[in-house]
């Protein structure tokens, strides 16, 4: 019988959690969960049907309308929201904000919670987001923070708008980087923080290929495999 494993990855918005986190998880043969998308499913149906994504009073009661499923294709994670795939629609530059602001709620978190362990019992995973070593997965078999500078970060996340053809303003990025900074690291329920036994890895200034090169490194460095 093959041993399940885990490896958690949290960090600040922009670090690039997602992208390390699904070539680590090509790398091994695991599966990559991205737990940010599933923040930003429920902003979207909040969005959806007029709830302010800052409101948990009118939000909290919907949840049991929430189907959320995710799905893997080539290797790619998909989610969808009732039924929808909705992997593109969550990606707009306005779901960033819309999943910070869900994902301070003690009741959304909780609605959540399950989904994810459950995938890690079932499968063995990458899976990152802001709370995954802290509460999620405390007995991941390796845990990251991984991190960079706001203005790196914010450089990154700007780039991936254009790639998308979509035209924002650099100066908007960052000062949305930064709010999120402040929401993830103050929030109530679960705030962004280093997991106790995580490793650090800095990626400021590094490119792509040099933070998956250290991040998978790191991996197989552990013991873990």
């Amino acid at each position: 019988m093959i041993e399940i494993q885990s490896i958690a990855i949290d960090g600040p918005s922009g670090a690039g959690k997602s992208t390390i986190a699904k070539a680590i998880a090509e790398d091994l043969g695991f599966i990559h969960v991205d737990t940010g998308a599933l923040y930003r499913a429920i902003g979207l149906f909040a969005h959806q049907n007029g709830i302010p994504d800052n409101d948990e009073a009118l939000l909290a009661p919907r949840l049991p309308e929430i189907n959320i499923e995710l799905g893997f294709s080539d290797g790619a994670q998909r989610i969808y929201l009732c039924g929808r795939n909705v992997s593109q629609e969550i990606r707009r530059p306005e779901m960033s904000m819309a999943a910070s602001n869900v994902s301070a709620m003690p009741q959304v978190r909780e609605f959540l919670l399950e989904l994810q362990r459950e995938m890690a019992r079932r499968y063995s995973v990458v899976m990152d987001g802001r709370d995954i070593g802290t509460v999620v997965l405390p007995n991941a078999g390796v845990k990251i923070f991984l991190t960079a500078t706001a203005e790196d970060r914010a450089k990154r996340r700007y780039e991936e708008f254009l790639q998308r053809g979509e035209q924002v303003d650099f100066d908007w990025v960052l000062e949305d980087m930064k709010k999120r900074d402040y929401n993830d690291e103050n929030r109530a329920a679960a705030p962004l923080r280093m997991a106790d036994g995580a490793i650090l890895l800095d990626t400021t200034g590094n490119s792509l290929a040099e933070s998956i090169s250290l991040a998978i490194s790191t991996v197989k460095e552990s013991g873990i495999l």
